[in-house]
C-alpha cells in the first residue's frame, strides 16, 4: 500500500543546536497518528520540515509518494498551525470564502453552517471581523477552513488549542467520521486522552528523537502499565 506520509532519517539543526535527529515515521492512508512530546521537543519543527517551510539537513520526506519539496506533493494536504491568526480585518465568512478559492472549492453556505455546528460556533460570529473574536472562536474558523477543504491528509498542530470542552467533544466525534471516509490525520497534541480516543498510532517525540511509535495500547504494554499517561511518562523519563 502506498504511504500517505513517509519520513526517513530526518535531521534538522539550527546553528549548533540539534532539533531533530534520525526521525522515522510512516503513515498509511486512513490512519490517524498523534505526535506527543514536551514543549520544545521538536514537534512544530517537524511540521515545518514536512511542509517545506524550512530546509532539512538530512533524510527525506514523501507525501503520497512525492518528495515533500514538490508543490504537487502538498496539493492534497491541509495544514493548521498551532498559533493560528487569521487576517484581523477579514470577517470569518470572508476568510472562509478566501480559503475556498485557495483550495479550488466552491463556497457552500449549507456546508459551512454544518461545519460551524459541529464546531459549536454560532454562524452569527462569522459576519464579524476575526480581530474581534476570541482565540477559541478564531481557532474554530481555522478548523472550519481545514475541514471544508476536503483534502485527504490533515496536518494539524495543536488543533484543540483554545477549544471549550463541548467543541472538543464535537470535533473528535466528527474526526472519527472522517476516518470512516478514509481521511488521514497527523496532529500534535498535549492531550493524551485525545490520542487514545482518535489514534491508531502515537509517536512520542522527546529531545528531538522518536522514542516510541505504536498504538496507545502497545505503548502501555511496552512500559508495563494500563495507564497511557503513565506509559508516556515512563517513556520520556527513561531517556532523560
Amino acid at each position: 500500500m502506498n504511504t500517505a506520509l513517509s519520513i526517513s532519517n530526518l535531521a534538522k539543526s539550527y546553528g549548533k543546536q540539534n532539533i531533530l535527529s534520525g526521525i522515522n515515521l510512516e503513515l498509511l492512508p486512513g490512519e490517524f497518528l498523534g505526535l506527543v512530546g514536551v514543549n520544545g521537543a521538536g514537534k512544530t519543527t517537524l511540521f515545518k520540515c514536512l511542509l517545506d517551510f524550512t530546509q532539512v539537513d538530512a533524510g527525506s520526506i514523501s507525501i503520497f509518494g512525492l518528495a515533500h519539496s514538490r508543490t504537487k506533493a502538498r496539493e492534497n494536504l491541509v495544514f493548521l498551525p498551532e498559533k493560528f491568526i487569521p487576517p484581523y480585518y477579514l470577517s470569518g465568512k470572508d476568510f472562509l470564502a478566501y480559503m475556498h478559492d485557495l483550495h479550488g472549492t466552491k463556497y457552500d453556505a449549507v456546508a459551512v453552517e454544518e461545519i460551524l455546528a459541529i464546531l459549536d460556533l454560532d454562524p452569527v460570529f462569522i459576519d464579524k471581523p476575526v480581530g474581534q473574536l476570541s482565540k477559541g472562536m478564531s481557532q474554530k474558523i481555522g478548523l472550519a477552513a481545514c475541514l471544508l477543504s476536503n483534502k485527504d491528509l490533515l496536518v494539524l498542530d495543536e488543533p484543540m488549542s483554545g477549544l471549550d470542552p463541548r467543541a472538543r467533544a464535537y470535533l473528535k466525534k466528527y474526526l472519527l467520521t472522517l476516518k470512516e471516509k478514509g481521511k488521514t490525520l497527523f496532529f500534535s497534541t498535549h492531550m493524551l486522552a485525545d490520542v487514545e480516543t482518535l489514534c491508531d498510532k502515537v509517536a512520542v517525540l522527546h529531545a528531538g528523537k522518536i522514542r516510541f511509535v505504536g498504538s496507545p495500547a502497545e505503548c502501555c504494554s511496552a512500559y508495563d502499565t494500563d495507564d497511557f499517561e503513565q506509559a508516556y511518562l515512563r517513556c520520556v523519563n527513561a531517556e532523560a
